[in-house]
């Protein structure tokens, strides 16, 4: 036992050896899924996006074989619709914002400073409901009972009149899942970052990376409200006989799609703006100089933020609305052109002279520059009312989108992989394979999507499963398919060496990129604890301007896990608070809200009779037990 219980003059050795006994995780089933580390839950929402991203990926090329010549017959209507939804579903909900939030909730303890995200518990709850919404899904599609609405579900197609069965119904609930998923990350980031930052750690210090979570977490706070409300309306329409939608008693069907695009066009800057920070972070540490424009970097993130609640109209110009309206949407659509070219501009800025060092994390890094870009101007091109008009629900749109979200966000997430998987694996991925990845990667993303470009100015619309043979389509269509195997070839070369380099890689040390943020700062990977010392933070690069040793604050307890509360403005230590142990609690209360929400699928009463289990779980979760981090 040590003497005054705090860390106080101890060396090293000692003071690891007190936290380990604290800090770590018990051994075996039981103790791994009882976890609440911030970094073991990281690892699983990583892993299992990504394993989500596979299997969207299949989807995709189910679709584009089908479209690769006229009239064919790999899959007929039925089944067609159903892969089109989940490819749809599963790469926007079960992917690209849960890998997003995964990132933010690995790296921001880390890069604070802190010990363990706020909230570790309903942490580890929130990936057991994300887990078990994909699992619902997958197995209904498995069963044949795959939704088969669109990854948009417009009524009334989704709605009762015009979609038996129970598809719609699924869909609709596995939003209810991946959204209490999100909102739960959402707070735990913003709470995180406000109160658990390091001491020194003001709000001008704070890494890049930290304020787009940041900003991302406000933006899901407030946006995902209305997708779960917009879901919610449409279970109550099919199963309880409600009319929200329904215009022959009082209901209204575009209220579904502004409820929808309130929520689905701040989604696009909720998987864009964590990219943002990533490509921050990694042009800083390659260029080994402080981006420029540093409050320029974040106003832009602010402005993003603020002007993606006001874009959700563009995807309804074609629906009848005032003009008046469409012209002020149109506006907003352009005008969040503006903070994003300050950002590019703030990076080109930064790379200018710099000599960056080309690994594979910059590669990325330029792929991500030539096709947001590319997909930024198409997307000023449909703000225009008239324009849109034509190509509303083209290929051109197709196109438009997937530049965005593959070249905005994917590129980056990938370079953002090859920088921090030494901090996570304590291991490199291998250059070679990751260069010939990223290339396949660039080159057939650009072969099979440009195309689709002509495609949408041809006339070709979206979201059809054949054409006719004397259509002038032919030919793109076969080009744009057999390019994603080359697209698909670059992924599953990415996947192998992550794969392999997790195993067989060369070992990392601390900081192999000579990063300038504090995560950086502990050891690769990180203790459960993640800092033996927490570090006091004098500049917004501390690895770099450090003299010698980072300077540490002392005076945690080491005999419970304890966290520094500092102060939201200057991060001036104020109190010590305790973290919870680990617990099996938020699995059992995952296990019984699921089971709540797939029985409510069927019939109403089982939101009166599921809550019981609920309830217990969550009694079972707050119950007190005596000690000050049991009861937190």
């Amino acid at each position: 036992m040590i003497p005054d219980q705090r860390d106080m003059g101890l060396d090293d050795a000692a003071l690891q050896a007190a936290l380990r006994r604290v800090w770590s995780s018990r051994g075996g089933l039981l103790g791994a899924l009882a976890s609440v580390d911030h970094k073991t839950v990281g690892r699983r929402y990583i892993v299992t996006a990504f394993a989500f991203l596979l299997l969207g990926g299949v989807l995709a090329m189910l679709m584009r074989w089908q479209l690769a010549q006229p009239e064919a017959r790999l899959m007929g209507p039925d089944r067609y619709n159903q892969v089109f939804t989940m490819h749809g579903t599963n790469m926007m909900f079960l992917f690209a914002v849960p890998v997003m939030e995964a990132m933010g909730g690995y790296l921001v303890p880390l890069m604070v400073g802190t010990r363990n995200i706020a909230f570790p518990r309903l942490n580890a709850f929130s990936y057991w409901v994300y887990l078990f919404g994909g699992l619902l899904l997958w197995g209904a599609f498995l069963l044949d009972m795959g939704p088969d609405v669109g990854w948009f579900a417009y009524v009334p197609l989704s709605g009762p009149q015009y979609a038996a069965g129970k598809r719609a119904d699924i869909w609709a609930q596995m939003i209810t899942f991946t959204e209490v998923s999100a909102l739960a990350v959402a707070v735990e980031i913003v709470v995180t970052v406000f109160k658990q930052r390091a001491p020194g750690m003001s709000l001008d210090r704070m890494p890049l990376f930290v304020w787009a979570m940041l900003v991302t977490a406000f933006i899901i706070i407030v946006a995902m409200p209305a997708i779960v409300t917009a879901s919610t309306a449409l279970i109550l329409d099919r199963l309880v006989g409600t009319h929200f939608f329904n215009p022959a008693e009082g209901g209204d069907v575009l209220l579904w799609q502004h409820l929808f695009w309130f929520f689905g066009h701040p989604e696009v800057y909720i998987i864009f703006v964590p990219a943002v920070g990533m490509v921050s972070a990694i042009i800083g540490t390659f260029c080994r100089r402080p981006v420029f424009g540093y409050l320029a970097m974040v106003l832009a993130l602010v402005g993003i933020a603020l002007l993606s609640f006001g874009l959700w109209v563009h995807h309804m110009f074609t629906t009848g609305l005032p003009r008046l309206g469409e012209s002020f949407f149109t506006a907003s659509s352009m005008a969040i052109a503006v903070p994003s070219g300050l950002q590019i501009f703030c990076w080109l800025a930064t790379l200018w002279g710099a000599q960056p060092r080309m690994a594979v994390p910059m590669l990325y890094v330029l792929a991500f520059f030539f096709t947001f870009v590319l997909g930024g101007m198409t997307g000023v091109m449909v703000a225009s009312v008239p324009l849109d008009t034509q190509l509303h629900d083209s290929y051109f749109v197709v196109a438009h989108f997937h530049y965005v979200l593959i070249g905005g966000a994917v590129f980056p997430l990938l370079g953002a992989i090859h920088y921090w998987f030494p901090k996570v694996t304590g291991r490199m991925m291998r250059e070679v394979t990751g260069r010939w990845a990223c290339g396949m990667i660039f080159l057939g993303f650009n072969l099979a999507f440009f195309p689709m470009h002509i495609l949408g100015l041809w006339g070709m619309p979206r979201r059809v499963y054949t054409y006719q043979p004397e259509l002038p389509w032919a030919g793109l269509n076969l080009f744009a398919s057999v390019s994603s195997v080359l697209l698909a070839g670059g992924f599953l070369l990415f996947f192998w060496n992550a794969w392999r380099s997790a195993r067989h890689g060369a070992p990392a040390g601390d900081d192999p990129w000579g990063g300038p943020t504090l995560e950086w700062a502990t050891s690769s990977p990180p203790p459960p604890w993640n800092f033996t010392r927490i570090p006091v933070v004098e500049s917004v690069s501390p690895l770099w301007d450090a003299r010698e040793a980072l300077p540490v604050a002392e005076g945690l307890r080491l005999d419970r896990r304890e966290l520094l509360i500092t102060s939201l403005m200057d991060a001036t230590p104020e109190a010590r608070d305790s973290s919870p142990q680990d617990s099996i609690w938020p699995l059992l209360a995952a296990i019984a809200t699921s089971v709540m929400l797939i029985w409510s699928i069927f019939t109403p009463w089982a939101v009166v009779w599921g809550s019981i289990p609920v309830a217990i779980t969550l009694i079972g979760w707050f119950w007190p037990r005596g000690t000050p981090e049991d009861e937190s």
